[in-house]
């Protein structure tokens, strides 16, 4: 008698009939067990992917897509969070204007991390005038900067005029230094840009000057000894 079991065109018939029972399965082997097993850890261990070994052309391509993918979007989200922190720092922008009563809270209170500056100074007193006119900008360009000012009385009672302008940097609550009197400005020769590098020898600001700026009164020196030079020669001409 035929083997039911036997992979013949005649016992397939016979199957899609129902006339015979269909083909018995053949028994798992140990060994495939063991490698079914294997390569499904394997593929956890890989996040369910296959090994690279296992895969074809088009299935490495898809891998190398979805890790550039990835990468890109693990990159972004770290640029938003960078973003956010910077932005939640930069808070302030302008130049606020305090008395005596706010100086705690504004100045010793101001949270952590931030840079306060604090001018002092009073109508009619050219320096201070030209000061807060550089404040006002380099407010807007250093936002995560808290920059105040007040009136030297108000702010201090009894304050020296001699003593103005003055300027204080905080830190956290706490006095880092102070730039009290014109001469530690260089007087009237002073730039913002002068400002911002001492602002920033000290932390309270990020400069992007990639050096000290030279001192205004030395070009004025140098351009009045330029002149002065010129002079003297146009005596000596006129002597012969």
């Amino acid at each position: 008698m035929q083997d039911p079991n036997e992979d013949t065109q005649w016992n397939d018939i016979l199957r899609a009939k129902g006339i015979i029972p269909q083909k018995e399965e053949a028994e798992v082997t140990e060994d495939q067990i063991v490698d079914i097993v294997e390569q499904s850890v394997q593929q956890k261990a890989n996040g369910g992917q296959k090994a690279l070994e296992d895969m074809d052309l088009d299935e490495l391509d898809l891998l190398e897509d979805e890790e550039d993918e990835r990468v890109l979007e693990e990159y972004r989200q770290m640029r938003i969070a960078e973003m956010k922190r910077i932005q939640a720092k930069e808070i302030f922008g302008s130049v606020k204007e305090i008395s005596a009563q706010d100086y705690v809270a504004e100045v010793n209170k101001a949270g952590d991390g931030v840079y306060v500056i604090l001018h002092l100074y009073k109508q009619g007193i050219p320096l201070c005038s030209l000061i807060n006119q550089y404040i006002a900008s380099l407010a807007a360009k250093f936002p995560a900067t808290k920059f105040l000012k007040s009136i030297s009385t108000v702010c201090i009672p009894n304050y020296p005029d001699k003593n103005l302008p003055t300027v204080f940097v905080y830190y956290e609550g706490e006095m880092k230094t102070q730039w009290v009197g014109p001469l530690t400005f260089g007087g009237m020769n002073l730039t913002c840009d002068e400002l911002e590098w001492k602002l920033s020898e000290v932390g309270a600001v990020t400069t992007k000057l990639e050096k000290k700026p030279e001192p205004q009164v030395r070009k004025t020196v140098s351009i009045f000894s330029s002149k002065s030079a010129a002079q003297d020669s146009d005596d000596s001409d006129d002597d012969y």
